[in-house]
Formats: C-alpha cells, structure tokens, sequence
C-alpha cells in the first residue's frame, strides 16, 4: 500500500474545529502507530534527497512532530519557529495575516549562519500564510529555503502558488 493511502486511512477529519465550516485534518492518529511514523520520516529522506538541505526549520506545533524527526534523521539541525513570546532568547519576528486574523511568529535570532540552505516543515499546507511568513523570517537572517515538506496538502486552497517565489521544491505526502 502507497504512504498516501496509508496516511488517509487513518487521518481524522473534525468538523467545525477550529471555527464553525473547517474541516480540520488531525494527524495524531498517525502518532500512534510507531512504524507508521518511521515510514513518514523514510519517505521524507528518500523524496528529499536531491536537495541540499542543511537545517530544518519547524512550523510550531505539529511542524514540531516530524521536522525534529526528519532533522535527526538527516543528523542536522532543527529550526523551531514559534509563535510570538515563546521563545526564550533574542527573537526575530515576522507578522501576517490569515484568513481568520493576524498572527505573528518568531525564530532566535542566532538560529541559522547566513547562507544556510533550510527546509520548512509543517503538517499541512493550506493557504501558505504562516509558511510564507516563516520563508520571510529565514530570508531576514540570511538564510535560503530551498523546500517545503508538508504531511497534507490541502491543493484547492492554492497554498503551493504562494511558494514559488522562495523555492519550487513542494514535497507533500498527502493531498486532498
């Protein structure tokens, strides 16, 4: 069975979370089953491969679960980008707008050398607003995106166009 059909089957759909008319797409379920995990980061490795990536950088929180994972794997650093406050050191921040509101997040400041080649990951993809902002947080301290890794890609929502512009490079494991 393919990773794709894998992960639809046990990938839970919660209606009106986190506001009435979403369709949140809840990946713990995943987190369950321990193989299913190791085949998540090994799909990752292997559809990555050609790009030179020398940092991941983690969208808070469930980018958390498998960049730390993916990171470990490639044995190079994880990134975590948060949200405003919870980062304990000197920040660099970077506010947008989402389609429900404003956000902002933040990265240490010392958290990539100029010129680090990163990989953002998060859980899904949706309309790229917070993957944009975190393009632009590692563009500030001179880093380069050279991809994205997403679990989901929600591919009616357009997210992936909003990416071009950092880098082409979209590897997604499951699209609705």
């Amino acid at each position: 069975m393919k990773i794709e059909d894998k992960l639809k089957a046990v990938i839970r759909d919660v209606l009106d979370f986190p506001k009435p008319g979403i369709v949140f797409k809840d990946i713990t379920p995943i987190l369950k089953d321990s193989v299913l995990c190791r085949e998540v980061v090994e799909t990752f490795v292997e559809r990555l491969s050609p790009f030179e990536i020398e940092a991941v950088a983690g969208i808070e929180s469930r980018g958390f679960l498998f960049g730390m994972m993916l990171a470990n794997k490639l044995d190079i650093p994880f990134i975590p980008i948060r949200k405003q406050g919870k980062l304990p050191y000197k920040t660099v921040s970077h506010s947008y707008d989402l389609e429900y509101g404003s956000a902002t997040i933040e990265v240490h400041e010392d958290a990539l050398a100029p010129g680090t080649k990163v990989l953002v990951h998060d859980d899904l993809l949706a309309t790229g607003g917070t993957v944009v902002a975190t393009s632009n947080l590692i563009k500030s301290l001179g880093g380069e995106v050279v991809g994205y890794s997403f679990l989901i890609s929600l591919d009616f929502l357009n997210g992936r166009s909003r990416l071009k512009s950092f880098s082409e490079e979209v590897v997604s494991l499951v699209s609705y």
